[in-house]
Order: C-alpha cells, then structure tokens, then sequence
C-alpha cells in the first residue's frame, strides 16, 4: 500500500527527498541588544532608587542624614534677619537649651498658602505679645526661604510679622538643616532645645497653634 501523501509530487527516481533544514542560531546582534536592554533597565531601577532616599524624599539626605523629629535636638543656624525686630542676625544655637521655649515658622512669598496662612498666625502672636501673658514669653522666629531680598521683606511687612525673620534664599536652613520640602510649615521646640512637634503643610489655624505653644508652655 503506497505511503505517498494525496497531492504531494511524486518523487524522482535517484534522488532522496531533502533533510529538513538546521534551526537557526540567534544571530549575535540581537543577543548584544538584548543584553544592553537589560542593563539600561537595571541602571535605571537603581538611578529611581537612589533618587526616591535624597532630602526631596523628606526622609534623609545623601549624606546619611535624617530628618530631625520630636525628641531631637533643633538644628543650629544663623541667618540674616529680615524681620523688623531683634538683631541683625537671626541665631539658633545647636540644641538651643536656652530655657526659651521657640516656634519657627517657615514660609515665603512664592508659596500661595503661606499668604493664607501666616496672617492670622502673625495677628495671634502680636496679641499675645500684648497681652504680655506666659505665651508671649516664647520666642517665635520665621524662616523666608527662596524669595528675593525685596520680595522676602515686604511679604514680611505685609502679612503682619513683627518677629525676627531668617532670610534663607537657597533652603540651606529649610531644606539642608530640617529636611521640610515647600512651605508652610512649623516646628515647635521646648525649652530645652529638642523639638516637641513638626507641622506640614497649611494646616494650623490660630487655634491650634495656640494650643502647640501652650504645650510648650507646660512642657517646662
């Protein structure tokens, strides 16, 4: 019985039929490129995550650093003050244990929420400032971070400020010393120099910074 395959040719007398060809090696072009697909891939996990740890993170710089918290001793700096009281330069010691218990505020005039909420913060301090109360024995210092000399001056007139104002143009204070990422924020620290709270964002209302400062208060 014929084993032919119906429609298949016949084959020719002679002549056997051709091996089925070799499969064919992967050239190595595409073996190169593949390789080098694989380490752009693995390069760029490794740039993301070395990025995602920097002082932008808010969770430590590239130094080894870390973001100071409560509990922790404030970070020194000294700064030109353009605030319209205190002394020409705006100094906080490292650990500060002045026995003055100090509410830094940061800000700056290129940030729209800060135009929101400093005013009514500036207002509650002048008032207790002149109720001469226990609250007004707490020294409150603000930190004007990326604004030109004359901008950083008069959004301090404006919004009411009468505390010293640190001027620090290239966030070497908010950036670099607290590791705060934008503005507003606020750091409460006690009297004996560690940091009590850290506040981020535009959330304080005269309220409730008056209650951050009387905590400092009882905190001795």
């Amino acid at each position: 019985m014929s084993s032919a395959v119906p429609g298949a040719p016949d084959p020719v007398p002679g002549v056997s039929p051709a091996a089925a060809p070799p499969p064919r090696k992967p050239r190595k072009r595409f073996i190169l490129i593949g390789t080098g697909i694989g380490l752009v891939l693995v390069l760029g996990i490794g740039l993301f995550t070395s990025f995602g740890t920097g002082k932008g993170s808010n969770g430590g710089g590239g130094d080894g650093g870390s973001a100071p918290g409560p509990g922790d001793a404030v970070p020194a700096f000294t700064a030109t003050n353009i605030g319209p009281s205190g002394a020409s330069q705006v100094v906080v010691p490292a650990g500060d244990g002045s026995g003055t218990p100090t509410v830094l505020l940061f800000f700056g005039a290129w940030c729209p929420a800060c135009h929101a909420e400093l005013p009514p913060l500036a207002a509650a301090v002048r008032a207790q400032d002149k109720a001469g109360g226990a609250l007004s024995h707490i020294r409150v210092i603000g930190v004007d971070s990326e604004d030109k000399l004359s901008t950083a001056r008069s959004f301090v007139r404006t919004e009411g400020v009468r505390f010293p104002v640190a001027y620090d143009p290239d966030v070497t204070i908010t950036e670099g010393d607290f590791y705060l990422v934008g503005d507003p924020n606020a750091v409460f620290v006690k009297a004996d120099g560690k940091i009590s709270k850290v506040v981020q964002g535009d959330v304080l209302t005269p309220a409730s910074f008056t209650a951050d400062e009387q905590a400092l208060v009882r905190s001795g």
